[in-house]
């Protein structure tokens, strides 16, 4: 199993989660952080560093937001990896929490 980044990390990008992460399994894009399903081990540790809960087990994905399995393995192969914690987003605390982002997701 391999934990998800989902809807709510669109447009917010905290990145408290990938100084945790033993084995740079985070990729970054311009508005959103994925986690790599091939190096992700199950570790736990990002879960509970994400401050607006946008990271999910594989298999406890929000109903509505399973599409960011796939997601994620299709662009932590396009992105590069992410090993450092930044600031998020200027607007993040704006977005925190609004549904449906998928649609503002820049590739």
């Amino acid at each position: 199993m391999t934990f998800v980044v989902t809807d709510n990390c669109i447009k917010c990008k905290y990145t408290d989660c990938v100084e945790v992460c033993p084995v740079d399994a985070f990729h970054e894009g311009p508005n959103f952080l994925v986690i790599d399903p091939d190096e992700c081990i199950d570790c736990t540790l990002c879960e509970p560093e994400c401050p607006i809960n946008a990271i999910y087990p594989e298999d406890d994905v929000p109903g509505g937001q399973e599409g960011f399995v796939a997601l994620n393995a299709e662009l932590a192969k396009a992105w590069p990896v992410i090993t450092e914690r930044k600031d998020g987003l200027a607007d993040a605390k704006d977005w925190e929490g609004k549904p449906d982002k998928l649609k503002l997701l820049q590739r």
